[in-house]
C-alpha cells in the first residue's frame, strides 16, 4: 500500500499491486487494474519510488518470517 495525495489534497492508500500504468499529463494518472484513475499530485518518479519502497518492505518483512521459522 502506498500513499498519495489527490488533486483536491486527500490523502489516501493505494493498493501498489493494483497499478497498471502511470502517466504524466501533467498530473499525474494512476490507472488501476480495473480501470479506475486516481489524479495524484506526486510525480511518476514518487511513485514509482514509493512502489519500490513497498515492495522491498513486503520483502524484507517475508525475509524475517522465513528467518523466525
Amino acid at each position: 500500500m502506498i500513499k498519495v495525495t489527490t488533486l483536491d489534497r486527500r490523502e489516501i492508500v493505494l493498493n501498489a499491486e493494483l497499478i497498471e500504468r502511470l502517466e504524466s499529463v501533467p498530473e499525474t494518472v494512476i490507472t488501476l487494474t480495473s480501470g479506475k484513475k486516481v489524479l495524484v499530485t506526486q510525480t511518476v518518479d514518487e511513485i514509482i519510488a514509493r512502489v519500490i519502497a513497498y515492495r522491498r518492505q513486503v520483502l524484507q518483512q517475508a525475509s524475517s518470517q522465513d528467518e523466525v521459522k
